[in-house]
């Protein structure tokens, strides 16, 4: 594992440093913000106290809100990209800035303040000349524990598409790549490091005390969360069961509607239990290995990608070759696919409208003369698929300007902001029809075939032979244009992905 990081470090260090940049980039316009904003806030309350206690509360209860949901808050308003991701680490980073300017004035002498009074100081000067030189080694340690926070925390900037280390982290993730994971991780560990190493030595001139006890203090905490970490896997792993299928979906709107309708059928149908897994990131790239392990049972697959990224084909998957994608997953996995949905969920490549009209824009080839001057979105593990962007760009010829690593869930919301030119897509997108693109033709015939089905392991269904009725009723049962609408109730309309797949096998009579 060291090895292969170190290898790809070293093969795409171009990559990594620009990333490294980005991450820093991100974190210390979020740090300075945070110590100005934080440092008048703090001085404020120490002065007004009485303003003291409602201002912690408020930001004390900011802090406790979920990274991923702060961000789901902030979108709306301030889009993707860099600026909602200072915004999201400014406010993490306030409250240990406020509250030790706070606690640090709070806790100077009072016998040295009167003194000063006495000798007939001002309040500003008494505020500049006596309370914050002698707070400053708390300010300090607060500053240093927030810069080391907000570094480590910048890892979330990528989910927006702002960019920085935690591209290679998402990256590597969703695509079972460990040891891309691993340096994205060290490179923010080892920048944090320096950080804190640089604030300290700082801060020691400030405040030669040792801080011995809070160290201990961390490694304790430390070892806490990873016992409690240990226990909680360990008793998630006990609770398996016998008699219980273990489906896994990818973090897709229709695989979460998909895995609904398989739960719903199978505890109709039989007297199976079910424990249904949504949203497992790096999809395909975790999961396959899960199913290899025994971990789950079935999942909804796709038979391009099966082709391509479970076996390794470098070919075109057309499905006159699903006979021997049968073949081989039974003779290399003892898995079989059996209840093929119908709908073809293959890529395809979007402009927005105007840029589209702009240039005439209506195949992919059309795009190779505007390239440069366009910015290219998608989620993490497109550019490191072999079927996806590198490949694209040599097979179209395309040079983008640059592009975006960014959530599947949010690229409509990009393009339709304006934050990227050009995006993948999957052709049963429930946005597709509601947002002001332009679908292109795949002029050369790129992107194979990604017909649905349920893969399911051999041994699993040789022990419930009840499932096979079962999963047969799947079969044909869903058009490109029922998904993309199912999609579409969900991503836009708010239902429930339980609701719109009762909803769909109610009207299809499946239920009794």
């Amino acid at each position: 594992m060291i090895q292969d990081m170190w290898s790809m470090l070293i093969e795409r260090k171009d990559f990594f440093i620009e990333l490294l940049l980005e991450h820093l980039g991100i974190s210390l316009v979020s740090i300075l913000i945070a110590i100005l904003l934080g440092g008048v806030i703090g001085i404020i309350i120490s002065e007004i106290k009485k303003t003291a206690k409602p201002v912690l509360g408020i930001i004390n209860f900011l802090y406790t809100i979920p990274s991923i949901s702060l961000l789901g808050f902030l979108i709306p308003f301030s889009g993707v990209g860099n600026t909602t991701a200072i915004i999201a680490l400014t406010i993490y980073a306030l409250l240990p800035m406020v509250r030790n300017t706070y606690t640090g004035i709070t806790h100077v002498d009072g016998a040295i303040l009167e003194a000063a009074k006495g000798m007939g100081s001002t309040r500003m000067q008494i505020l500049y000349k006596i309370k914050l030189p002698l707070a400053m080694p708390i300010i300090m340690s607060g500053i240093r524990n927030m810069v080391t926070m907000t570094i480590a925390l910048a890892g979330i900037a990528s989910f927006i598409g702002a960019g920085g280390l935690g591209v290679a982290i998402y990256r590597g993730i969703t695509t079972n790549n460990a040891a891309m994971t691993m340096a994205g991780s060290l490179l923010i560990a080892l920048l944090a490091l320096v950080m804190d190493i640089g604030l300290g030595m700082i801060e020691k001139r400030i405040n030669k005390r040792h801080i011995k006890t809070k160290k201990k203090k961390r490694i304790l905490i430390a070892a806490i969360v990873v016992l409690c970490l240990s226990i909680a896997s360990a008793i998630l792993i006990n609770q398996q069961q016998q008699d219980t299928i273990h489906i896994a979906t990818k973090p897709m709107t229709e695989q979460y509607i998909l895995g609904e309708m398989l739960d719903i059928l199978i505890e109709q149908d039989t007297d199976l239990n079910v424990e249904l897994t949504q949203g497992v990131g790096g999809g395909t790239s975790n999961i396959q290995p899960a199913m290899e392990s025994g971990e789950f049972d079935m999942y909804p697959e796709y038979t391009g990608t099966g082709w391509n990224m479970v076996l390794k084909h470098d070919g075109l998957y057309t499905e006159d070759l699903f006979d021997e994608l049968e073949s081989q997953y039974n003779t290399q996995f003892q898995m079989q696919w059996v209840g093929m949905y119908g709908f073809n969920n293959t890529y395809g490549l979007v402009v927005r409208r105007e840029i589209a009209e702009k240039y005439n824009l209506q195949t992919y080839s059309d795009l190779k003369p505007i390239a440069k001057n366009l910015v290219f979105g998608a989620e993490y593990d497109f550019f490191e698929r072999e079927d996806g962007y590198e490949a694209l760009c040599e097979t179209y010829g395309l040079d983008f300007e640059r592009t975006m690593d960014m959530d599947i869930g949010l690229k409509y919301q990009a393009i339709n902001q304006g934050e990227i030119d050009v995006m993948v897509i999957f052709t049963t997108d429930g946005q597709l029809s509601t947002s002001d693109v332009v679908v292109l033709e795949d002029d050369k015939h790129f992107y194979p075939s990604y017909i649905c089905g349920n893969v399911i392991r051999t041994e699993v269904l040789d022990q419930h032979p009840e499932l096979q009725a079962v999963l047969e009723k799947f079969d044909h049962l869903i058009t490109d244009q029922d998904m993309a609408a199912m999609n579409y109730a969900v991503e836009s309309e708010g239902q429930e992905p339980r609701d719109v797949a009762y909803d769909f096998l109610r009207s299809q009579n499946l239920l009794k």
